[in-house]
């Protein structure tokens, strides 16, 4: 911590610096408010921030990878709303007291860092994602031109370009946004926008009918998307998918068909690069060719999928993305880059990003400044303050490099593979399906209805199996896995693969654990 000799004399003796320094005045008296130097008590701020720290490190960084943590210390809200002390007072806390609170704020979240997480797309901790969010918090930068965060924008284009150029562009342009769905919302827009460029100006009125398509399978994001820009839900087309949940082809070149018979405009397919549920990639070469042959846009929801591409093993899962027009990829998913760090990647670089949503406030984006305005890019963005989440990836992709953001990918699908050939081996498990990524989606049979026929009361029983172990695992603490009923299949668990953290003996553990949770059913 500085000192106060530290902030009244300039280290360099820079003579410019010192003439910053400014020099004691009398106190004066505005609206009855005594203006004599800031108030706020530095030494006291300072010492928080020095506990708190230590307190993170102590009960969240070095207890990321203890197994004899629990996962989660579950309350119901009603008793949680008491042990939290929720109400805000007119006259502040004690720093011992905001101490306290900040310890029982970790005691009841979720440790989504924990080895035994698995609940979500994302978990784990990367340490140099978190060095450098602690770094962004304490600069608190907002991103939309060059003056204001100089550094944080020369880091978002060059993470840009890298990703860019991992689709196999060779050149394009980008945004970072808040999460995936907004990516979605972007793509939706911009691909309205090119085919029909009036509407910014003019609206809604006086246009066709306009009408996408999306896989069955699709992130629930293209429905509010569609609701959000006034398209409507109604006009968002779901194409069936094939029993590994991937887009087919040849109904989607039908459902265009069909739309176009009826006199609606199609301006858009969106593809999937790993569906939520089971992981699923559709076939890019084939629904590019339509989307040629047709006109459309091409939009790859790759939020999950898309850090394949970081594995010279698994980018074929991939295979054709290349011919998209715009990919959404979310690196705090599998790379771990810390929520949220999601990326909208467009393969036109005429301006289209800026021309789709530039309002041009001169306040900010003002043309005869003293340097290149190209780098003021908030005109990109539907956002006016912007958060710097590139920094966050960028910081770890300088930590591991390419090589070791292939090898996360490369372990986390390895581990997978040793669940999946596990849960063959034993009594009472069954996979959905053979997975290709790393959603693997399974039922635990309770030895009660191992020998009842799979009928209809069969299927009812099984419904309720994973909701009671999934309440049972969450009040012991022991780990936390997700599960869902999908497309008339009875609830079942899905359980993935990301942080670099997890062992093959968790994969064991988790194993152990459902049956011994559900033995008794």
């Amino acid at each position: 911590m500085s000192s106060d000799s530290d902030r009244e004399c300039p280290l360099d003796g820079d003579p410019r610096q010192q003439e910053m320094v400014p020099s004691k005045k009398s106190a004066v008296l505005v609206d009855g408010v005594v203006l004599n130097g800031p108030t706020t008590d530095a030494k006291a701020g300072e010492k928080f921030v020095e506990d708190a720290c230590r307190l993170i490190m102590e009960e969240v960084v070095l207890k990321a990878t203890d197994v004899s943590e629990k996962v989660c210390e579950w309350r119901p809200p009603e008793q949680l709303k008491q042990l939290l002390d929720l109400d805000m007072r007119n006259t502040g806390e004690p720093h011992h007291r905001l101490l306290e609170l900040c310890r029982d704020v970790i005691r009841y979240s979720v440790k989504t860092n924990h080895p035994r997480f698995f609940n979500q797309l994302y978990a784990g901790l990367d340490y140099y994602s978190l060095v450098a969010r602690f770094m962004t918090e304490a600069l608190n930068p907002s991103v939309y031109t060059y003056e204001v965060s100089p550094v944080f924008l020369l880091v978002e284009e060059a993470v840009l370009k890298k990703m860019i150029e991992f689709i196999g562009w060779k050149e394009g342009d980008g945004i970072f946004n808040p999460g995936g769905s907004v990516s979605n919302m972007y793509a939706m827009n911009l691909a309205r926008y090119k085919y029909c460029p009036d509407i910014k100006e003019k609206g809604l009125s006086g246009l066709p009918r306009l009408i996408l398509f999306t896989s069955a399978e699709c992130h629930y994001s293209m429905k509010k998307a569609a609701s959000f820009l006034g398209i409507g839900t109604e006009n968002v087309c779901f194409v069936e998918t094939d029993g590994r949940g991937k887009m087919i082809p040849e109904e989607l070149e039908k459902q265009i068909w069909q739309a176009r018979k009826e006199g609606a405009a199609p301006f858009l397919v969106c593809a999937t690069s790993g569906t939520t549920v089971l992981g699923a990639f559709d076939p890019l070469d084939e629904i590019a060719d339509i989307c040629e042959r047709h006109g459309l846009w091409l939009h790859v929801d790759a939020s999950w999928g898309g850090s394949a591409l970081m594995s010279r093993k698994h980018r074929k899962l991939l295979r054709g993305i290349h011919r998209a027009d715009s990919v959404a990829w979310n690196p705090h998913k599998m790379l771990m880059a810390g929520i949220q760090c999601c990326a909208l990647l467009v393969k036109d670089k005429s301006d289209l990003l800026k021309k789709c949503y530039s309002a041009k406030a001169s306040y900010l984006f003002q043309q005869d400044k003293f340097y290149d305005v190209s780098y003021d890019t908030g005109d990109k963005s539907i956002q006016c303050s912007r958060r710097p989440d590139a920094f966050k990836f960028w910081m770890t992709w300088k930590a591991l490099g390419t090589l070791g953001l292939e090898e996360r990918v490369n372990r986390a699908l390895a581990l997978s593979r040793y669940l999946v050939e596990e849960i063959k081996k034993r009594e009472g498990f069954k996979l959905l399906l053979e997975p290709e990524y790393a959603n693997i989606c399974f039922w635990y049979i309770p030895p009660s209805l191992r020998e009842m026929e799979e009928g209809p009361e069969f299927w009812e029983k099984l419904n309720v199996v994973a909701p009671t172990i999934k309440e049972r695992m969450m009040k012991k603490g022991s780990l936390m896995l997700g599960y869902q009923p999908h497309r008339g299949k009875v609830n079942f668990f899905r359980q993935v693969v990301i942080s670099p953290q997890v062992s093959r003996e968790d994969m064991d553990f988790l194993l152990d654990e459902i049956d011994l949770l559900g033995r008794d059913m």
